[in-house]
């Protein structure tokens, strides 16, 4: 994609960033960032950092000379102090960087700006899954995001879905919003040599053995109990372990109760905040991978999966199938049994559908690039600053 060289100077407001925190939205904002860095050498960026994120920031970007860093030293784990120092210390610190934009990767922003703003609201989630937030926090991010959606001169949104659920739910015109896909890292396709990754393998997934995947945060609506649910269903049919990455979150108690009803609950596995090498051995090794979710502003773990050359069951819903494609395969998250006959079909697939699947699926994941996703921002930004004299 063409994009015109600009020198302007853009604001970052980072602090939503807690590195192995938040999910999809930390991959999409480092890796947006370094794609800038790198393509987009004349763009100024001053990037206004938490304590938790201003090291990895630093380590990843330092080297650019066109990226600057202002600590705004505000703990991010403390919502309530983060909301604050953004609504009080960064709009002072982006006067005092003389930024032309200020742009907001995470779904908020100041009411009060000394510039012109962009905000990129990757979903909608907490007005359609209002269980993934406690009441008290879930009213104050209505409040936020209806509240930048209003303020910027320009939104992003991560998907089409996503835009569709922007105007949906805030005030938001259709032609004030710009869609940048994210995608999957290529590395995901570099295979592993078989030693290192049986190596990798073996403290992760003692045994060894064939696995079920799974990559997401027990939230609610990530639906991974009806997962667990139907891995019970086939448990005797497949000598396979579920294995479960990520971190635990307000749907643990239905999981749990769950696993608990298998006949041997030891054949779950649960692992938390893998390295990149770590995840790429687990994706690859993988037999299948299954992202069960009900709700997606894009859907990165399906993009990941498919570049890894796992075969991917998901569902239809949300943005999924936007990302996805025909290249995998689709479960109906109504039918109690549709998911279990879907892993059951999959596992069986003999080798040479498996290769030709994957590999046209490996072919359609590389479509998807941060270059291209660094090239769409810069022209949204770009485009505000335009607009804006």
């Amino acid at each position: 994609m063409n994009t015109e060289r600009t020198s302007i100077r853009v604001g970052v407001n980072t602090l939503f960033m807690i590195p192995g925190e938040v999910g999809g939205t930390e991959t999409y904002l480092r890796q947006t960032l370094s794609a800038i860095a790198e393509y987009h050498p004349d763009l100024q960026l001053a990037l206004f950092t938490n304590r938790e994120n201003d090291p990895i920031l630093r380590e990843e970007l330092g080297r650019y000379n066109q990226v600057q860093f202002c600590s705004l030293r505000v703990r991010a784990a403390n919502r309530y102090a983060r909301i604050v120092a953004e609504q009080t210390l960064l709009p002072v610190a982006a006067r005092r960087a003389r930024v032309d934009l200020l742009w907001s990767p995470g779904y908020t922003a100041p009411l009060r700006a000394p510039c012109p703003q962009v905000v990129t609201i990757p979903d909608m989630q907490y007005k359609t899954h209002p269980e993934d937030l406690a009441p008290h926090y879930r009213v104050a991010t209505d409040i936020l995001v209806k509240a930048a959606a209003r303020r910027a001169v320009h939104i992003i949104a991560i998907s089409e879905f996503t835009k569709s659920e922007i105007v949906r739910y805030t005030s938001a015109s259709p032609e004030r919003i710009d869609v940048t896909h994210l995608a999957a890292d290529p590395a995901f396709a570099e295979p592993l040599s078989k030693d290192r990754r049986r190596t990798i393998l073996a403290g992760l997934l003692p045994g060894g053995g064939p696995y079920v995947l799974c990559v997401a945060h027990t939230y609610p609506h990530k639906n991974v109990h009806a997962l667990v649910e139907a891995f019970g269903q086939i448990y005797e049919s497949v000598p396979h372990r579920l294995a479960l990455v990520g971190s635990r979150r307000l749907g643990e108690p239905q999981l749990q109760a769950a696993i608990e009803k298998l006949p041997d609950p030891g054949r779950v596995v649960r692992l938390e905040k893998l390295n990149t090498e770590q995840l790429r051995a687990i994706y690859q090794g993988a037999d299948v991978f299954v992202f069960p979710s009900l709700y997606e502003g894009f859907g990165l773990p399906v993009l990941e999966a498919m570049m890894a050359g796992v075969p991917v069951v998901t569902t239809r819903r949300a943005s999924i199938s936007e990302v996805g494609d025909e290249l995998v395969v689709y479960f109906d998250p109504d039918n109690p049994r549709d998911l279990s006959r879907k892993i059951l079909d999959v596992v069986q697939w003999p080798a040479e559908k498996r290769g030709q699947w994957t590999s046209k699926a490996t072919v359609y994941a590389r479509g998807f690039s941060w270059r291209e996703t660094a090239d769409r921002t810069v022209v949204a930004l770009n485009r505000t600053v335009k607009s804006a004299r």
